[in-house]
């Protein structure tokens, strides 16, 4: 299959490495390989692209370099950082949402079944935003010291927390708070001095950076244990050589992403608006998640068909006509379980839903062929 044919919209899953990022990789991928723990120059010149790398994304999103810490995605970050307010920080109850991530939800499930701390879930409001009274409530209803885990942004439906919001609330409770950018550091601007999160997370793959890669943001004043041991590298924080090549490409794929901000959400947010207004044109019945038109990523499209017979095959006959795009329904058959983000917001068991995510390589031509082919399908 030539690439040209396909259509590809899952970028809230994974983005096209841009060729950019992979030239800066390539020296490291080849001649530039020394250890970086290592005392000769060969190892210092590795040791140095790190910390340049450091600097560079610590500069963007206004943190200062030891604040940034490299992993291996975000499922690593987001592990590492409710462990660590459990474990090191001594928080006992946490509060998160039924529409997190998995790598969040799972992971607070595994503590709360373990008996290291009580579990509470925020309310939602009907739009799929959290309830920020709620929150508080719960909050301040809770002696114990308590970490909050919500998203800046949902992975599905693409709602937007107000992360300043949710960090006063923490604040005046004297709560940890842990958010999951996964989905937003590389599209949209950060300013962490100003932002009260004591932890965030990032992932190269989702901004056209390399996959196995990521960032964890630790507060300067939070103090936690490495969950990874062995040698000392990132300032004792986490053992074992470092992913140079991939720690390049992560710096210059959200230097790319930061100085083509403007441009590419602009036109991104276009091709989120005609789809959706040729979705309402031509398909009956077809409906919104999420807070698409307020306080919504710009790269994410949750759209709910009615369920038919036809429908149901939705993904399976798009992917035959070489169409990627992601599967969300409430309800599905066989092993998959559904989602349980549509779940939580939209339970209805007569509609199939799709996600369409776009990024700045996509065309307003494919997502008319794409209409073309939904037509054909529903």
């Amino acid at each position: 299959m030539s690439h040209n044919t396909r259509i590809y919209f899952d970028n809230a899953a994974t983005t096209a490495l841009d060729p950019i990022v992979l030239e800066a990789m390539m020296p490291y991928l080849t001649e530039k390989f020394g250890n970086p723990s290592s005392i000769y120059s060969y190892g210092r010149e590795t040791r140095l692209a790190i910390e340049t790398a450091r600097k560079s994304v610590a500069k963007i999103l206004n943190a200062h370099p030891a604040e940034i810490f490299f992993t291996s995605g975000g499922t690593e970050s987001s592990n590492t950082a409710i462990n660590a307010a459990v474990h090191d920080l001594g928080c006992r109850h946490i509060i998160t949402s039924p529409i997190e991530h998995h790598a969040t939800l799972h992971t607070v499930e595994n503590l709360y079944h373990r008996g290291e701390a009580a579990l509470s879930y925020v309310k939602l409001l009907p739009n799929g935003h959290v309830d920020l009274e709620d929150l508080e409530q719960l909050l301040a209803a809770h002696e114990e010291k308590t970490l909050v885990t919500l998203m800046h942004a949902n992975n599905e439906i693409g709602n937007i927390l107000d992360i300043h919001a949710v960090g006063n609330i923490c604040k005046k409770y004297g709560a940890i708070f842990h958010s999951d950018t996964v989905q937003t550091v590389g599209h949209f601007p950060f300013d962490l001095r100003n932002t009260p999160v004591h932890f965030i997370t990032g992932a190269g793959h989702k901004f056209h950076g390399p996959k196995g890669v990521g960032i964890m943001y630790i507060n300067e004043n939070v103090k936690i244990k490495p969950h990874i041991h062995g040698g000392s590298q990132e300032r004792n924080m986490r053992a074992g050589t470092e992913n140079l090549y991939g720690i390049v490409g992560f710096a210059k794929a959200l230097e790319l992403a930061t100085t083509n901000y403007e441009h590419d959400s602009a036109y991104i947010k276009g091709l989120k608006l005609y789809m959706m207004e040729q979705l309402q044109k031509t398909i009956k019945g077809a409906a919104f998640n999420g807070d698409i038109l307020g306080k919504s990523l710009y790269t994410v499209l949750s759209v709910s068909f009615p369920k038919t017979e036809k429908s149901e095959m939705i993904l399976f006959n798009l992917d035959i006509n070489n169409i990627c795009a992601s599967g969300g329904s409430a309800c599905t058959s066989g092993a998959d379980q559904g989602s349980h983000v549509i779940r939580a917001i939209n339970n209805n068991p007569n509609q199939i839903t799709v996600r369409f995510s776009f990024s700045k390589h996509n065309t307003k031509e494919e997502i008319d062929q794409v209409i073309a082919k939904l037509k054909e399908i529903i």
